[in-house]
């Protein structure tokens, strides 16, 4: 027969025993120092040295032919082109995004399932197919094409081509992220609010905006990001009429193609500033965004209803 002590001496022992087998870090120094190493030089190997080479490349002949080449009146068509079609595509995927994360995640009704399938659907289309849908349907053969010839409306090979292209590939990012932020929140806060006497409008400025306000952002910084670097579904629709229906990413190609490197690089190397912005950006929303989710579980359900009756 074993004492009370020594039981609990039994029992300490065994949970010392599971704790050390749970504990997640089990290899030894040189093993984790051996996997930071090679996750350093892949990193190292495969974006810093690429993103270096891109500045490296787009300075080799100064800095002067650097913003000579910026300020050409092509290269200056491409860069407005891109961010009128970003300045229509993003805010547009927001009122989207809005909406369609607020009914999937908030209501249940016919057609939901369907609905979030549909959002993904640009994920898993190839660009150059999306593209081409819209070259089916609005292109001089399309379905639409003779009644927009008809009346003197161009859609592909110019500005509304790109544009409608641009929204559908960016589209699911701002729903994306909003989805399951809205889920994990639940209806608990808006119904409170609804049972204060809130309308539907209040409930979603005082409740339900501000709780998401940075997985909003988050998601408008992917949005804008990809509707700025898009190829493949501008390049179909755009024609490649120079200085007119080019984007950055289209005068970089054609740069390219021209040898001339210099110049190509420069163009690329705002596309580079942007992702390296679009990165600090995300890390902050991403920050924000966890940050917010912490207090919004600390703090009971009834502190944010409590802002409605004022």
């Amino acid at each position: 027969m074993s004492t009370p002590s020594q039981k609990a001496v039994s029992v300490g022992a065994q949970s010392r025993v599971v704790e050390h087998k749970l504990d997640p870090v089990t290899e030894s120094r040189a093993v984790r120092y051996a996997l930071t190493t090679i996750a350093l030089i892949f990193l190292a190997l495969f974006l810093v040295v690429p993103l270096a080479a891109v500045f490296v490349q787009a300075f080799s002949k100064g800095v002067d032919y650097y913003f000579e080449s910026l300020k050409d009146p092509d290269a200056w068509s491409a860069i407005k082109l891109t961010l009128l079609t970003a300045a229509i595509a993003v805010p547009l995927n927001v009122v989207f995004g809005l909406a369609a994360s607020w009914a999937i995640a908030k209501f249940e009704f016919r057609g939901k399932a369907l609905l979030t399938t549909l959002i993904d659907l640009p994920f898993s289309v190839s660009p150059v197919i999306s593209g081409l849908i819209y070259v089916l349907m609005f292109g001089a053969q399309g379905w639409f094409g003779p009644w927009l010839i008809a009346h003197d409306v161009q859609i592909i090979f110019a500005v509304p081509g790109i544009v409608l292209a641009t929204i559908f590939v960016t589209f699911p990012f701002v729903a994306r992220e909003l989805i399951p932020l809205m889920q994990a929140q639940g209806n608990d806060e808006e119904e409170a609010a609804h049972v204060l006497g809130a309308s539907g409008w209040q409930i979603f400025r005082r409740v339900t905006l501000p709780n998401v306000k940075w997985g909003l952002l988050y998601g408008v910084i992917l949005c804008n990001a990809r509707a700025m670097g898009e190829f493949g579904a501008v390049s179909v629709v755009s024609g490649h009429i120079r200085g007119q229906t080019d984007t950055m990413p289209l005068h970089v190609e054609i740069l390219y193609n021209e040898y001339n490197f210099s110049a190509a690089f420069a163009v690329a190397s705002l596309l580079a500033l942007l992702a390296l912005v679009t990165l600090a950006l995300k890390l902050l929303a991403e920050r924000r965004m966890s940050q917010s989710i912490a207090k919004t579980q600390d703090l009971p359900h009834e502190a944010p209803v409590t802002s409605i009756q004022n």
